[in-house]
């Protein structure tokens, strides 16, 4: 009898058999050179299963002709010292990289690429990743936590690095992500929850022979290992009776610390640390500032060649909602911005790309563009926490494309990605000091047998991925990249759908939650999820919309407001301060307004409100139907698990729809000009 209750195999998401299929019936030759190491390595095995496969044949040699075959894949020492060279000629497709990992990166290009690689001739064509680190933080607890679970904010099972208590035996899912994670150029992992608890502040210490296996995984893929270390580990961990960062005994026992772990893992890559945050300990505690804090870490890691990022997500989280100069945006500037110049070279600011919290639209945070003479790394969530927690389609590609973008500093001339890239704008001086930091994000994996529980949610992995490496890249078409090679040689049919589906449904999800840049609308007793207008509007955590009969929004003007828009550099400040000028996307993070204030669009606030809700719900609607057309033309498993996510959106933009719209008319006492039902 045949065991039915067998566990499904795990999807492959963009790395399928058939994705390879036009390297894979080539005659490839691949030269890694004497010291191509465990990256070379895979380099070789991504080939010879290509070519088992799709019956090609593979030749490796240290030196050999490239007559005879149709792709070559070389390290070679004029190849770029970071990324790969492609070409085409003679009819022979050659990638050459100066290393093994830059050889893997143009590997995967050759694959996304398809036929298309192997067409006509064409000159060099280099392609360099702009952020030297392009992380994910795993948000992943060992012990599974009362409130938060295994994974907090993940929204795809459990963790895939632990299980009862310890990291896991079988490590073969730790081995497919990493073989993931180095096709699109991601480049470090940083494998416990940044809110450090007991039992995961003891891999930096008990843990240690259990991270190496986990780095071991990973190294052959071109990823470093990271850890969120807890500030109070001196105490927690070492018995001393405190964790003052200007203390000798403090400072003796980090360096004891990491020479132990470099000993261990002699490639690892540095610490995570959230401190004086959210009740995480810090500095603050010992009357130092973040500088200090950041450098006793820094110091300890240098001789290593570690890297600490210090993250700048720190506010009061015990504020009076009465007090309406309280501002949870201003925070992190006011805070970090006087330090600037104090940090070590080897610590990462690392900022959220918004002054609050990963909203599903805020401003970009000034702090990016404040601290010019200290290593700043972007953060970005693909874990969908307040977009929907990958129960929606929600396509983050165009977000991150808009807040990599934008024109912050150097009188909007300099983007963020260049900020945190150490690389220059058009009106960068010459003799500027430019220093690089990275880019970061929140993963949004799990031990689902699609990675992410809902499988449309891959696709915001994989644009996280190729975004890092290159930041001008199109999301569009990034995400018709990640279509085919998802389901290859599928019907044109899942395509479209597909497209028509995911291209704008970050914009659809914005437009049936909170509008016009105001944020938290959502249920704190829901973990984020689903309405409710008023779950912040009081609260200690300072994120508020002070709607009245009046109208709507905060005054953060330095004119008669909390004064976050001074923050800013010109001409931002000045566009943000403006009624006039400021976007209608954040008019209501930036300003108060009546209810019948006009939009530059020409409709009034409200009446945005009733319609934006209204018509996005009607489009969401649209998708089942759209979507059940496709069944038969996908894996029936994944038909069936995006059908019921696809109802379950239905169901919650409604409620977004039908709160949001009764709320603002109990409000206000406007009544919606299309005469649509409001309850």
């Amino acid at each position: 009898m045949s065991d039915t209750t067998q566990t499904p195999p795990v999807h492959p998401a963009w790395l399928p058999d058939a994705a390879f299929a036009p390297l894979g019936s080539r005659r490839v030759l691949v030269v890694t050179g004497p010291d191509a190491g465990p990256v070379g390595a895979t380099v070789v095995d991504e080939v010879r299963r290509a070519v088992t496969t799709h019956g090609g044949t593979l030749t490796v040699a240290d030196l050999a002709s490239a007559d005879d075959h149709d792709l070559v894949l070389r390290v070679a020492p004029d190849g770029p010292d970071t990324g790969f060279t492609r070409l085409r000629t003679g009819g022979v497709t050659v990638v050459v990289a100066g290393d093994a990992t830059g050889l893997l990166h143009g590997l995967h290009d050759v694959v996304r690429a398809g036929e298309a690689a192997f067409g006509a001739d064409h000159p060099p064509v280099v392609s360099r990743p702009l952020a030297p680190v392009r992380m994910l933080d795993h948000w992943d607890n060992i012990d599974v936590h009362p409130v938060m679970g295994q994974v907090e904010r993940g929204y795809a099972g459990g963790s895939i690095f632990y299980a009862d208590g310890r990291v896991r035996e079988d490590l073969s899912r730790v081995a497919a992500y990493a073989r993931m994670l180095g096709s699109v150029g991601i480049n470090a992992v940083a494998i416990n929850n940044v809110n450090v608890h007991a039992t995961e502040a003891r891999l930096l210490t008990d843990g240690l022979a259990d991270v190496a296996r986990v780095a071991d995984v990973f190294r052959p893929h071109g990823v470093r290992t990271y850890l969120s270390v807890s500030f109070g580990s001196p105490m927690r961990l070492g018995g001393l009776a405190t964790n003052d960062p200007l203390d000798p005994d403090v400072q003796a026992w980090w360096a004891a610390t990491a020479d132990r772990v470099w000993a261990t893992i002699p490639d690892f890559g540095g610490f995570v640390v959230k401190a004086d945050s959210e009740g995480q300990p810090g500095p603050f505690a010992y009357g130092r500032d973040h500088a200090d804090g950041a450098n006793l870490l820094a110091r300890a890691v240098a001789p290593h060649g570690g890297t600490v990022f210090w993250r700048a997500f720190v506010y009061n989280h015990e504020q009076d909602w009465r007090d309406r100069r309280t501002d949870r945006a201003r925070a992190a500037y006011d805070h970090f911005a006087p330090l600037d110049g104090r940090f070590d070279d080897n610590v990462v600011l690392q900022v959220k790309y918004g002054p609050l919290d990963f909203q599903v639209r805020e401003p970009v945070s000034p702090v990016i563009a404040a601290v010019p003479r200290t290593r700043v790394a972007v953060e970005l969530q693909v874990t969908q926490e307040y977009t929907g927690h990958q129960k929606h389609v929600c396509y983050l590609g165009p977000l991150w494309s808009d807040v990599l973008g934008f024109p912050l500093a150097e009188n909007a001339t300099r983007t963020v990605a260049s900020i945190a890239s150490g690389a220059p704008g058009p009106g960068t001086p010459e003799d500027a000091d430019l220093r690089a930091g990275g880019i970061t994000a929140v993963s949004n994996v799990g031990d689902d047998e699609f990675w992410t529980g809902h499988p449309l949610a891959q696709a915001n992995l994989y644009a996280y991925g190729r975004l890092a490496w290159d930041p001008a890249a199109d999301p569009v078409a990034l995400l018709d990249e990640w279509i085919g090679l998802t389901f290859p040689g599928a019907d044109p049919r899942v395509r479209e759908t597909l497209h028509g589906l995911m291209d704008r449904s970050w914009l659809t999800y914005e437009a049936y939650t909170a509008p016009l840049g105001v944020c938290f609308m959502v249920d704190p007793l829901r973990g984020h999820y689903g309405p409710n207008v008023d779950g912040y509007e009081y609260s200690k955590w300072g994120t508020y919309h002070f709607a009245d009969r009046d109208g709507i929004g905060v005054d953060r003007t330095v004119a008669t407001g909390t004064g976050y828009t001074g923050q800013y550099p010109a001409p931002w400040r000045d566009v943000y301060e403006d009624l006039a000028t400021c976007p209608d996307e954040l008019l209501l993070f930036f300003h108060h307004v009546p209810y019948g204030h006009v939009l530059h669009s020409g409709t009034t606030v409200i009446q945005h409100v009733y319609d934006t809700r209204a018509d996005a719900v009607e489009l969401v609607e649209s998708w089942v139907p759209r979507w059940e057309a496709l069944r038969g033309l996908v894996d029936d498993r994944l038909h069936a698990r995006v059908a019921e996510r696809l109802t379950e959106q239905v169901r919650s933009a409604t409620e977004w729809r039908d709160q949001v719209r009764t709320y603002f008319f109990r409000k206000s006492g406007v009544p919606d000009a299309s005469g649509r039902p409001i309850y």
